[in-house]
């Protein structure tokens, strides 16, 4: 192969099922010019397994962007249709599979693993074109015709294991949100021994009462705010302050404090131990921010006074929990089980909360 008319990477040769593939440090700049995204390009049997999902590039571009001092890319995979070539820098034992990757230029690119963060580098490049010079390792497997690629995506994705929204939080040092939860966590006795920093939903053994994205997720409706909003110190201190009300206000978190309820029992009686509870007093404070700032302490003291319980079914049923007993988490009835509380502890409800309570008694009826 001409030297001249192919792309020349160095790289290390590697064997997996007896068969070679190839581990190369790619520039930036280059990664938009050699994998094309154009749908037409792709086989009609690759397209629907790699439409991209648009609305995930400008998060992860401005991530690049902002971050250009400690960003982390893991690496690209490929598939390649065309004549490649590797040349060892030498034939020694320790370095044989060292050398330089010879890829034709009218070869053919199929990303089996990465194409967002390919559409990111592109965007990102546009902003920061200083980025350029430096490197992704890609991962290139030889795949003429690209008739193995299809099974090289379903491999490659079939034990991805996705990390959950509370790991994702836990380790989140940029998100001020991420790291206010984690600070109120940390300081309040009750949610410090008893949320699961792991997972999103727990288990009926589980010993914790919250999760950790239960609680960011509380925090973003307290405040009204969506992931990456900017917080002021006045609003963190609400935060904190309202979560030290508010686990005071629970009985039944206190009997599991005082180890004379478990939790287990907690969450097989009472809905103060799911997910759809916490977030709808999220949303019952940040109606009281907004119209009772001067009292809303003594609202949430009120919570003490309600029947949680999970047989109380002219209360939750259908808004916490359906007509199988079931603890059911949507938006709906998240909203649904606010607009329950806010009428319990005497605050109305807003037009639009009033619509849904009407639609809700009419599928009721």
């Amino acid at each position: 192969m001409d030297s001249t008319f192919s792309y020349n990477f160095p790289a290390i040769k590697g064997i997996q099922a007896g068969k070679e593939y190839f581990v190369a440090m790619c520039p930036l700049r280059i990664i938009p010019k050699i994998f094309l995204f154009d749908e037409e390009e792709i086989p009609p049997e690759h397209r629907a397994q790699r439409i991209l999902n648009k609305a995930r590039i400008p998060e992860m571009t401005n991530y690049i962007v902002e971050n250009q001092s400690d960003y982390v890319f893991s690496s690209i995979t490929a598939s390649i249709d065309g004549e490649i070539e590797f040349l060892p820098y030498n034939n020694g034992e320790i370095s044989k599979d060292l050398g330089q990757l010879r890829i034709a230029l009218d070869a053919r690119f199929l990303i089996n693993d990465g194409q967002h963060r390919r559409a990111a580098i592109e965007e990102a490049l546009k902003i920061s074109p200083e980025i350029g010079n430096e490197t992704i390792s890609v991962v290139f497997f030889h795949d003429a015709g690209l008739k193995k690629s299809q099974q090289i995506f379903s491999d490659l994705n079939r034990h991805a294991v996705n990390t959950t929204s509370s790991i994702g939080i836990l380790y989140d040092h940029r998100d001020r949100m991420a790291m206010v939860t984690k600070d109120i966590i940390l300081s309040n006795p009750l949610l410090s021994r008893y949320t699961d920093k792991e997972r999103v939903s727990l288990s009926k053994n589980s010993p914790k009462i919250l999760a950790l994205n239960h609680i960011f997720n509380t925090n973003l409706k307290l405040l009204g705010k969506a992931k990456g909003d900017e917080i002021k110190d006045d609003e963190i201190e609400f935060l904190q302050d309202f979560w030290t009300v508010l686990c005071d206000s629970i009985v039944e978190w206190n009997l599991v404090l005082k180890k004379e309820l478990s939790p287990r029992d907690l969450r097989a009686n009472f809905i103060v131990g799911h997910g759809v509870f916490i977030e709808s007093i999220g949303l019952v404070g940040n109606y009281l921010k907004t119209y009772h700032a001067d009292q809303w302490q003594q609202y949430i003291r009120k919570l003490s006074k309600i029947d949680w319980n999970r047989s109380n079914n002219s209360d939750w049923l259908g808004r916490s929990f359906n007509h199988n007993g079931r603890i059911q988490k949507t938006t709906y009835t998240i909203q649904l089980t606010a607009n329950r509380v806010k009428q319990l502890i005497g605050l109305p409800l807003t037009e639009a909360e009033q619509t849904l309570e009407n639609k809700f008694f009419q599928g009721v009826e």
